[in-house]
């Protein structure tokens, strides 16, 4: 370790959920920095320089994203943070919603002077009651301290933060849904171009960062992006929440450089398996995360490696499954979820998860013939890149992705006429 994790520092973490404790750490002297030390450019360039990538799954440069906002335009612009977690097997963006909400406050703070915003939004997953309470706690003890709301450190700058719950759609984990959402509008992602940061919420310049990406901006401007750089590999740099569950001894939240071995988070951090069954295979990035099987397990949990492997990092939710797993059932269960949280609104998607669902559902009960196995690659295919959002393609990535990996096993379900793995 290079010293304090970025997010959670000290092990194992500390909370600093109330005002006081987070002053104590050096809270707010970040943003106290760039509104009376730097100007608004100053900030993008220290965060590009950093090489901090977005944490929601996608990993595009967050201050690349934030310089596309175009200075030329009048009127408000718009910061919304991602608090939408519904990918299956994430969760680590609620743990800074309960444990570290002045340090996400304190990262908008900043995100929103570098861009030129003075509203900002969290969207919060509808299920996330405690996590929501928890933040708007910190935003009242920011607003009652004076950093938030009117001349923010005596500056000409002011910021309000609102907290906006969701209703449950996992769609609206999509930026233009989630801006739908805020604006009361069905939860449909947009067609792009234009683009949020030219055309967003409620028509105007918007950026939308996740949970993770914003809490990890204190640490660039205060301890400077060289030190963030320290972190990682050389095109994935900084630390990485890593949301751990399945067949490990302590599955949990585990902050940990990018580039970390899986074997060593899996074997050291989480303690390896959990009665010593061997592991079969590994969703490295949430649920739409083409699968790595035991042999493939020799890979560092970065951008770039994983691509290398034909998965993703994704938000980083590792997903363990141990020898005995059925993974035409795992493949089942994750198109199930796809199928019922698409919004209708491709034809592709809304037709083609069900779609495969249903021959999944016949696979595991041996009802189909081999070449039928063909037409399930076939639908899938033709469901990716054909829809507005990512939905449909995780529905393509997860199918194609558990068929060239497990191919025997769908083999042989069809060979025995039932699940083999069934009691």
């Amino acid at each position: 370790m290079k010293g304090e994790w970025v997010i959670f520092p000290g092990i194992p973490k500390k909370d600093r959920k109330s005002l006081n404790e987070y002053l104590a750490a050096g809270g707010y002297e970040a943003a106290r920095k760039v509104l009376t030390q730097m100007g608004s450019q100053d900030v993008i360039e220290e965060v590009k320089k950093s090489g901090l990538r977005g944490r929601g799954g996608a990993g595009f440069p967050a201050g690349v994203k934030w310089g596309f906002v175009p200075r030329d335009v009048e009127g408000p612009r718009y910061l919304c943070c991602n608090a939408d977690e519904g990918e299956p097997g994430t969760f680590k963006d609620r743990e800074i919603l309960l444990h570290v909400p002045h340090q996400l406050i304190e990262g908008m703070i900043i995100a929103s002077y570098a861009i030129g915003a003075n509203k900002a939004f969290v969207y919060v997953r509808g299920e996330f009651h405690k996590e929501a309470a928890s933040l708007q706690r910190a935003i009242d003890e920011a607003k009652e301290k004076g950093f938030l709301g009117e001349n923010l450190f005596g500056s000409d700058f002011s910021l309000d933060i609102v907290v906006h719950m969701g209703a449950g759609a996992y769609v609206c984990g999509e930026e233009t849904a989630l801006i739908n959402s805020i604006e009361g509008r069905r939860g449909w992602p947009r067609l792009r171009p234009p683009f949020p940061a030219v055309k967003g919420l409620y028509g105007r310049p918007t950026i939308v960062n996740n949970v993770e990406t914003l809490a990890s901006v204190p640490f660039i401007i205060s301890r400077g992006a060289d030190e963030f750089r320290k972190y990682g590999t050389e095109k994935s740099a900084g630390t990485k929440l890593f949301a751990v569950s399945g067949w490990v001894k302590k599955p949990g939240v585990y902050e940990r450089e990018l580039g970390i071995p899986l074997k060593e988070l899996l074997e050291d951090v989480c303690g390896g398996s959990r009665d010593g069954r061997p592991f079969y295979f590994v969703i490295p990035g949430g649920i739409s995360a083409p699968p790595l099987t035991a042999d493939e397990l020799d890979v560092t949990m970065d951008y770039e490696a994983l691509a290398e492997k034909g998965t993703m990092l994704g938000s980083g939710a590792v997903m363990v499954f141990p020898e005995g797993t059925c993974p035409v059932r795992v493949a089942l269960r994750a198109i199930k979820f796809y199928e019922h949280e698409s919004c209708g609104q491709c034809t592709p998607c809304r037709e083609g998860s069900g779609w495969v669902a249903r021959m999944l559902e016949d696979v595991e009960k041996g009802q189909l013939v081999g070449e039928d196995l063909e037409l399930l690659a076939d639908v899938a295919q033709n469901i990716f890149g054909k829809t507005v959002c990512p939905l449909g393609d995780s529905v393509a990535l997860v199918t194609l992705g558990f068929l060239k990996k497990f191919r025997e096993e769908f083999e042989k379900h069809l060979d025995a006429g039932r699940c083999p793995y069934a009691e």
